[in-house]
C-alpha cells in the first residue's frame, strides 16, 4: 500500500480524493480553504462512528433479556411455585454462559465476521425468550433461559465492544469503550420500566414477547450497516493509518483456549479476573438479579423498584463514559480501586435504606451506585490492552467471564439466602466486603515495562 493511499484514506475517512487542507498539498487555484474545511467536516463523518452507533443499538436490543429476570423472580414462584433457589439457578446459568460464551464470541468473530455472528446470537436470545412463553417446568426455565439466553447475549457481551473498539478506533479508545458499556444500561433503562408495567398489567408472558421482539428489530441494522474491519469500505481506523484486512483466523477455539492458557500463566491475568468477579457479583448477580425482590419485601411496589433500577441505568451511561474520559488520561488502577471502594461503602448501607417508599437517601444510593455501576469496564479493558496487546480482546472475554461466574454465583446464592433468611441483608454486607477486596487487588496489579505483544509475554513482577 503506498504512502498516498494511506494518505488518502487517513484524510477523508471514505476512500474520496483527500483534502488539501489535511494532506499538505497545494490547493487548487481558486479554491477556498476555510470552505474546504467546512465542506469536509460535514461530508465525511468517519464511518467508524457509524459502525459504533450500530453497535450501541444492537447491545441495547441483546440486553433487553437482562431487564427480566428480577422482575419475574416473584411471578414466576407465584405462578408455578418454583423456589427463588431454582429461578436463581436459571439467572445463574444465563449469567455464566453469558461470561464463558464471551472469549469464544470474540475468536469466533475473527473468524467469521462480527456481522455473522452477531446475527445467529440475537436470533438465540429471541428464540429462548419466546419459548419461555410455553414452559411449564423448571428445567426448562433452565434450558429456554440458561442455555439459549446466556449463549445469545455472551455473543454479544463486552468481547463484542472490544472486538470493535479495537478495530475501528486507535484514537478515543477509552471514550468509545464507555459509550459502548454503557449501552446494556440504556438497554435497562429502556426496557426495565416498561417490561415492569407489562408484567403488573398484562402478566411475565408478554413481557417476555417483548424481549425476543426487541432482539429480532435489530437485525437488519446489524446485517446492512454493521462492517465486519475497516478494510471493508476501504478505511483506516479512526486515528490510525490504513492496514489489509487479516485473512480469518481458523481454529477459533483453540486459539481461545491458548490464549487463556498463555494469560493465566501471569499475575495480572488473576487480579483483573478477580476484581471482574466481585463487580460481576455486586452489580448483575446481586442489584439487578434481587434488587427488586428486595424492595418488594419491604413493601415497595415492583414498578417502585424497577422505576429505581432504570435510573441506575441513567447515571450508569454518565458514570460510564466519564469513566473513559478519565481512563485515556488517569492512572487505570487508582480508578479500579477508587471506584471499587465507593460501592463497597454504599452497599453497607443499603438495608438501612430500604423502606415501602422512596426517600431521598435511596435516591442518593441510586444516583451514586449508578455513577460506579460498570464505571470499571474502561479502566479493566485497558489494562487487558496494556498487558496483552493484540490478543486483548479475548483475555478480556475471558476476564469477562469471570465477572459473569462471580455475578452467576451471588444470583443463586442471593435466591438461597433469601429462602433460608428470608431477607437479603447478608448478602449486601458480604458483598460490600467482598468490594472493599477487589480495591485492594486493583492497586497491586503492576505495570507492564516492555511493549505490548502477545498474550502470554512476560509481565512486570
Amino acid at each position: 500500500m503506498t504512502q498516498t493511499t494511506d494518505s488518502t484514506t487517513e484524510a477523508g475517512g471514505d476512500g474520496r480524493e483527500p483534502d488539501p487542507t489535511t494532506t499538505g498539498r497545494p490547493s487548487p487555484p481558486g479554491a477556498d480553504p476555510t470552505t474546504r474545511s467546512r465542506a469536509r467536516r460535514v461530508r465525511r463523518v468517519h464511518r467508524a462512528w457509524i459502525v459504533a452507533a450500530v453497535t450501541f443499538v444492537t447491545i441495547i436490543g441483546g440486553a433487553a433479556f437482562n431487564s427480566l429476570p428480577g422482575l419475574l423472580i416473584d411471578p414466576l414462584h407465584t405462578e408455578f411455585g418454583w423456589s427463588r433457589g431454582e429461578i436463581g439457578l436459571a439467572v445463574s446459568i444465563d449469567m455464566a454462559l453469558y461470561g464463558l460464551t464471551a472469549p469464544f464470541a470474540a475468536a469466533l468473530m475473527d473468524r467469521f465476521g462480527i456481522r455473522r455472528v452477531v446475527v445467529v446470537a440475537l436470533g438465540a436470545v429471541a428464540a429462548g425468550a419466546l419459548a419461555s412463553v410455553w414452559m411449564t417446568a423448571s428445567w426448562q426455565l433452565m434450558i429456554y433461559w440458561g442455555l439459549l439466553v446466556g449463549l445469545g447475549t455472551g455473543s454479544m457481551a463486552l468481547a463484542f465492544s472490544a472486538t470493535v473498539t479495537n478495530r475501528w478506533f486507535v484514537a478515543r479508545r477509552g471514550l468509545v469503550t464507555g459509550i459502548l458499556t454503557a449501552a446494556g444500561a440504556s438497554g435497562q433503562l429502556v426496557f426495565l420500566p416498561l417490561c415492569a408495567w407489562i408484567v403488573a398489567e398484562h402478566g411475565w408472558r408478554p413481557a417476555s414477547v417483548t424481549v425476543a421482539l426487541a432482539a429480532l428489530v435489530v437485525v437488519p441494522f446489524v446485517w446492512l450497516l454493521l462492517h465486519d474491519h475497516p478494510a471493508d469500505a476501504g478505511l483506516a481506523p479512526y486515528g490510525g493509518t490504513y492496514t489489509p484486512k487479516p485473512a480469518p483466523a481458523r481454529g477459533a477455539a483453540r486459539r481461545t483456549l491458548r490464549v487463556l492458557f498463555d494469560a493465566a500463566r501471569t499475575g495480572p491475568f488473576w487480579l483483573l479476573a478477580g476484581t471482574f468477579a466481585i463487580c460481576g457479583a455486586s452489580t448483575n448477580g446481586l442489584i439487578r438479579t434481587h434488587f427488586v425482590p428486595s424492595a418488594h419485601d419491604h413493601g415497595m411496589p415492583i414498578t417502585a423498584a424497577a422505576s429505581l433500577l432504570a435510573v441506575i441505568g441513567v447515571f450508569d451511561v454518565i458514570g460510564t463514559v466519564f469513566s473513559g474520559w478519565l481512563t485515556d488520561r488517569f492512572d487505570a488502577r487508582r480508578l479500579l480501586a477508587v471506584y471499587y471502594a465507593l460501592r463497597g461503602v454504599s452497599l453497607l448501607f443499603l438495608p438501612m435504606l430500604m423502606a415501602p417508599e422512596v426517600h431521598p437517601p435511596m435516591v442518593f444510593f441510586i444516583v451514586f451506585y449508578g455513577l460506579d455501576w460498570v464505571a470499571t469496564v474502561p479502566p479493566t479493558l485497558a489494562l487487558c490492552r496494556e498487558q496483552y496487546g493484540e490478543d486483548s480482546a479475548i483475555v478480556f472475554g475471558w476476564v469477562l467471564a469471570s465477572h459473569q461466574v462471580g455475578a452467576a454465583v451471588v444470583a443463586f446464592l442471593g435466591g438461597v439466602a433469601r429462602d433460608v433468611f428470608g431477607s437479603y441483608d447478608v448478602v449486601w454486607y458480604a458483598s460490600g466486603a467482598l468490594c472493599a477486596m477487589a480495591a485492594l487487588m486493583a492497586l497491586v496489579i503492576r505495570r507492564r515495562r516492555e511493549p505490548s505483544g502477545a498474550a502470554g509475554g512476560a509481565v512486570a513482577g
